[in-house]
């Protein structure tokens, strides 16, 4: 692969900019995370962090919210605003001639929201819906609340908050909690595509140079819910849940790590879709994931079947958990391989994705990880390597949830 040309600065007032050339695009994006996440949600308002990401552009600066969509739609720019564990993270991708412009504009997003009172009940009954839908999609919801009950608090909470705790939301707690953590301090911009550094950094100091920083408000430590729990739905179908700890992706050996994750769900010959979809047929979906915060890592499973099939799927699913570093091969491994160096390659040609993953590494690192890194990394992965690894951190002390008419048994 081509070297990366990656430059970082920290302004003064603790912003991170982190920059990446690609001069083989005509695009720009750029990823901001600012430190407003839902671990930062008041407590019993959970839901504050993701009503307030949709309020920031709802007008900002001298605009309002029609004209701020209106201009950066002639700018092009293809945007989103989010609220996640840690970060409210704003980002778009746009023509690179555009970038200077929106930056401007993100200015007046970040350090001059109006947060309008007439336009919360409007942003606060979307989020509202969009929790009440989740009601009837356990598929999905079985993650939010198994994370509740995996995950200490207060990085366990549901990034898309509560229906309790959206209703008691007003627009005074949502400005309450910019001024309380909105600070250039702990943000990170990562910006990517055909850019000029120089160029990118002098409109970065005049944006958010005046930016003042601010001490980080205090997170207070939640209790989880329980290891096995069951949430009572009439349906004609199980969904279960499972999850068990894992190391972070800053951990020496996060590739190993990934790799275990990858031979058990990376594409339609991994194991837990070959062994307990394909060959005994007793789930229509079945997958896993690795998921890393700076903190803490878990490995979430999921499978999703009728409830006759409900009890030995679980048992089927726990057994391949716990029998992952049996009978690894070779061939396993190079597929996982494959699909890894397929994914570099897809991300060296797109900004938003480069913008994304500096941004990442940053949180994560503290510093930009090429992706010639990430190749050797890959590279360097051995069956007796991820063999190691899996013996030394097994599947173990599992969090289980199941959503459906029954509890099953715990057999393990």
């Amino acid at each position: 692969m081509n070297e990366q040309q990656i430059h970082t600065e920290v302004l003064p007032n603790g912003l991170t900019l982190v920059m990446e050339k690609m001069p083989a695009v005509q695009s720009a994006a750029f990823t901001m995370l600012v430190p407003a996440g839902s671990i930062y949600d008041p407590q019993d308002e959970y839901g504050t962090s993701s009503v307030l990401a949709d309020m920031l552009t709802r007008g900002a600066g001298d605009r309002n919210s029609r004209e701020l969509s209106s201009d950066l739609d002639n700018l092009g720019l293809q945007r989103s605003e989010s609220a996640g564990t840690s970060h409210i993270t704003l980002s778009g991708a746009t023509l690179a001639d555009n970038l200077p412009e929106v930056l401007r504009i993100y200015g007046d997003i970040v350090l001059r929201p109006q947060i309008p009172d007439d336009q919360f009940e409007a942003a606060r009954e979307g989020a509202l819906q969009s929790l009440y839908a989740l009601e009837d999609e356990p598929r999905q919801k079985i993650f939010s609340e198994l994370k509740q009950r995996c995950i200490e608090k207060p990085w366990g909470r549901p990034n898309e908050g509560t229906i309790e705790g959206v209703e008691k939301l007003t627009n005074q707690t949502l400005k309450s909690h910019y001024q309380r953590n909105f600070r250039p301090n702990g943000a990170i911009l990562g910006i990517a595509g055909n850019i000029d550094f120089k160029n990118v950094q002098e409109i970065v100091q005049q944006v958010f140079g005046d930016w003042k920083p601010q001490d980080p408000p205090a997170l207070i430590p939640e209790e989880t819910g329980p290891k096995w729990d069951h949430i009572e739905h009439d349906s004609a179908q199980t969904h279960i849940g499972i999850s068990y700890d894992s190391i972070t992706y800053s951990d020496p050996l996060y590739f190993a790590a990934w790799a275990s994750v990858s031979i058990l769900s990376g594409g339609m010959s991994s194991r837990l879709f070959t062994e307990v979809r394909e060959k005994r047929g007793l789930c229509y979906s079945i997958y896993a994931s690795h998921s890393s915060m700076k903190q803490l890592a878990r490995v979430l499973c999921y499978a999703g079947t009728t409830n006759e099939r409900a009890q030995e799927t679980l048992d089927v699913t726990l057994a391949e958990l716990q029998n992952l570093s049996t009978g690894i091969t070779g061939a396993e491994l190079d597929r996982c391989k494959a699909r890894a160096k397929s994914s570099l390659v897809m991300q060296q040609e797109s900004s938003y994705s480069r913008s994304s993953s500096i941004a990442r590494d940053w949180h994560h690192l503290g510093r930009v990880t090429t992706l010639n890194e990430v190749q050797d990394q890959i590279n360097a992965l051995t069956v007796p390597r991820v063999e190691a690894f899996i013996e030394s951190h097994p599947a173990e002390d599992f969090t289980i949830l199941t959503i459906g008419p029954r509890m099953l048994e715990k057999r393990i």
